[in-house]
């Protein structure tokens, strides 16, 4: 059992800057990839970001990559993301979740735990 509490977001303008927390507790947090998904009102839920349990291996959508950067510490169990360069395209609700695996995919099937979500909103 993992548990998944996420943190950090808010309102920004465009050009601006957000860091999202995910803090979780339960199962050994070094021994599963974790990933980073939104979604948009009428939109499916989507893959952001992802990194490999030990933090070594980092994944994105093309669309955040170069603005936005996955981090991990593994000693606080916690999974972060940076966020610059904010757009109003990525206004959502945030999502931290933990892998099946020790690595992390794209695909949200692959994950067996969530977090209830943070609002993200860029003003334009």
């Amino acid at each position: 059992q993992v548990h998944l509490v996420e943190s950090g977001g808010g309102l920004v303008q465009a050009g601006g800057s957000l860091r999202l927390s995910c803090a979780a507790s339960g199962r050994t947090f070094s021994t599963y990839g974790m990933g980073w998904f939104r979604q948009a009102p009428g939109k499916e839920r989507e893959f952001v970001a992802g990194i490999r349990s030990d933090g070594i291996r980092e994944y994105y959508t093309d669309s955040v990559k170069g603005r936005f950067s996955i981090s991990r510490d593994n000693a606080k169990n916690t999974v972060l993301l940076q966020m610059n360069s904010l757009k109003p395209e990525d206004t959502a609700v945030y999502y931290c979740a933990a892998s099946k695996y020790y690595y992390a995919t794209p695909k949200s099937i692959d994950y067996n735990y969530w977090g209830q979500g943070t609002q993200v909103t860029v003003s334009s």
